[in-house]
């Protein structure tokens, strides 16, 4: 930007900003336009919003009367439409000024709903390909209009001159681009079919494209010959249900486990929600397809969709949602989150229906995404109470349904973490107990919610009593017998916090079970670091007062023949080293994070057992 000159402005004169136009393009592909590839699709929204004014003035004529025609053939790139067209003044109002919009022209603002940029700044973008942009043009405003020529340039200069009529028979207007050099890669004849094919598939004028050649993308090829896939008829409901998921597979890439229809008239909204064959990583959203009006304006609108609805991809067309400036994204206003509120309410409707009356669609479904399902029960009442009954959930009894294992267990107990569930589940499935691993993401708080479903059925938290209290002691000689070695054992894994104690349980091949939860862990690693800082006498007086932290517990299996042997040891050293390898094994078992007093323990013991025997074989 330039300063005018001070002699020509005196002081307290009003001023105008005097605008760089190569700064500004330069600002607009770096900042504004992801790519640009988005000059092809200003050009052709401007043709529509054109077409759509001239079929304001003739509402009477086909729809196939008024089109757009591209040319590309390696030396220009051409745009032609039978549009409303522009008059002198128009071309010097719109064109000579950078930011005014010809949608914001008396007798068309009122009707800005009906035409997709609204910016004025879409002809800029042409710059991003070329230095120079002409623009032949002739109003259907004004029967006997001459034609208009504007040449802008990219340093900032342009031309306007009027021309007589026979410059251009037809209203409507024609933008002619010379690319430069090192635009090749997007003005390219295949590249520019391509990127019309891309943008306009969906358009409702009939765009046609001409290469030069005459080969296959001869003149009169047609970049859009069908409608959108969901305003076609079909001879039946099963062929028009393969024509969507034909669509979407064409889209996507992949073929959808189902297609769901969308249809919102208030907005003007018509697509499909693809369902995916298989999941995706919790919390990570695919984009969707956005056409507004026809045109292509996202590939990437996550917005469209609340996060919940992973599990699918949708391309849809609109006409009241609202783009922002660069038109490759959605405006976040009122409109679009009742639109994101509505499309959750389809969604919520398929599965519904689903479960209602195709089990094994829902089952295929679930099978891929049922975290994605469990993420929306726990917010969703309705969802909660139509799928928790089939959602499947690791248990016990294997990977099975709530409804199913509610059957065999009437008390359903649940574990706080995986490491716990492992930690108990061969032992409690051998002692008759019912326990449902809830340390994936949402599956406690959704079994606490059983209840609701089924009445009869009574849900818990797995509590390390409860599951001591279902193993057999041993007889009264047994225990006297091993007392000496529980003491050793007890001394050896104080440093811990591990009570030791000689019980009998199924699976005979477990020697031990370490009954230990992470909250006890980590109030004793509190407690500790609390007595470390406090000292002294008042130090003292808090541990007088404070509640004990709950102890570890090393249970040994006296049905397990290592464990009999073990605890007729009466060498102190070597019933020591015995617990400490107990110990570290079940730690092991319990797939937990592993202390390093732990770690250290288990090199040990397992180096002072390899000892003993060589000096016993010895």
């Amino acid at each position: 930007m330039t300063l005018p000159d001070t002699a020509a402005n005196p002081a307290g004169a009003d001023r105008t900003f005097q605008v760089d136009l190569r700064g500004l393009v330069d600002l607009l592909s770096h900042h504004l336009y992801s790519s640009p590839r988005v000059y092809l699709r200003e050009l052709m929204q401007n043709a529509v919003d054109a077409l759509t004014a001239r079929r304001g003035l003739e509402p009477a004529a086909p729809a196939e009367a008024f089109g757009i025609r591209l040319h590309a053939d390696g030396s220009v790139v051409r745009v032609e439409d039978d549009g409303v067209g522009l008059t002198e003044a128009d071309v010097h109002t719109f064109l000579a000024t950078i930011g005014r919009s010809s949608k914001r022209a008396e007798g068309i603002a009122e009707q800005r709903g009906d035409f997709i940029g609204q910016f004025g700044i879409g002809l800029l973008s042409c710059f991003l390909v070329a230095d120079e942009i002409h623009v032949l043009s002739r109003s259907a405003r004004t029967p006997d209009a001459p034609a208009v020529e504007w040449r802008g340039r990219g340093d900032g200069s342009y031309t306007v001159r009027a021309l007589p009529a026979s410059a251009r028979p037809r209203p409507g207007t024609t933008v002619t681009l010379t690319p430069r050099a090192d635009a090749g890669e997007w003005t390219r004849p295949p590249q520019v079919h391509a990127l019309a094919r891309h943008f306009g598939s969906l358009l409702r004028h009939p765009v046609t494209f001409d290469d030069g050649t005459g080969g296959p993308n001869d003149p009169g090829a047609s970049i859009n010959p069908e409608p959108a896939p969901w305003a076609r008829t079909y001879p039946t409901p099963g062929a028009r249900s393969r024509a969507l998921a034909a669509y979407g597979e064409e889209v996507f890439g992949f073929t959808p486990l189902d297609t769901i229809e969308l249809d919102l008239p208030a907005v003007g909204l018509k697509g499909i929600a693809c369902v995916l064959p298989e999941a995706v990583p919790a919390g990570r959203r695919h984009g969707h397809r956005v056409h507004v009006k026809g045109m292509l304006l996202s590939e990437q609108a996550e917005e469209i969709l609340p996060d919940w609805a992973f599990f699918v991809r949708c391309v849809v067309d609109a006409e009241s949602l609202r783009p922002t400036a660069s038109r490759e994204s959605l405006y976040e206003d009122d409109t679009l989150a009742a639109v994101r509120d509505a499309l959750a309410e389809r969604l919520r409707a398929w599965i519904a229906r689903a479960a209602a009356s195709d089990p094994d669609l829902l089952g295929r479904f679930l099978q891929a995404h049922h975290l994605a399902v469990k993420s929306l029960a726990v917010h969703d009442d309705e969802i909660l109470r139509m799928l928790l009954p089939w959602l499947p959930f690791e248990t016990t009894d294997g990977h099975c349904t709530l409804d199913e294992f509610a059957r065999t267990h009437r008390t359903v107990l649940v574990t706080s973490t995986v490491e716990e569930f492992r930690q108990v589940a061969a032992i409690a499935s051998a002692a008759g107990l019912g326990v449902v691993n809830g340390g994936y993401t949402y599956d406690r708080e959704l079994v606490h919610r059983l209840p609701e479903i089924r009445p009869e059925a009574s849900v818990a938290d797995l509590d390390p009593a409860t599951l001591t209290a279902h193993l057999d002691p041993v007889d009264r000689e047994t225990e006297l017998a091993a007392a000496a070695y529980l003491a050793q054992a007890r001394d050896a894994l104080a440093v811990f916090d591990c009570d030791v104690a000689l019980r009998t349980f199924q699976p005979a091949s477990a020697p031990a079970l370490l009954v230990d939860s992470r909250e006890a862990r980590h109030e004793r690693t509190r407690s500790q670091l609390a007595r470390e800082q406090e000292g002294g006498l008042w130090g003292d007086i808090l541990g007088a007062l404070r509640q004990e932290a709950p102890r570890a517990q090393l249970i040994l299996n006296q049905l397990n023949p290592l464990v009999r042997t073990a605890v007729t040891i009466d060498e102190p050293e070597l019933a020591r080293t015995s617990a400490e390898a107990l110990y570290g094994q079940a730690a092991m078992l319990s797939r937990r994070p592993l202390r390093p007093a732990e770690s250290s323990l288990i090199n040990r013991s397992f180096l002072d057992l390899l000892a003993h025997a060589l000096r016993k074989d010895s």
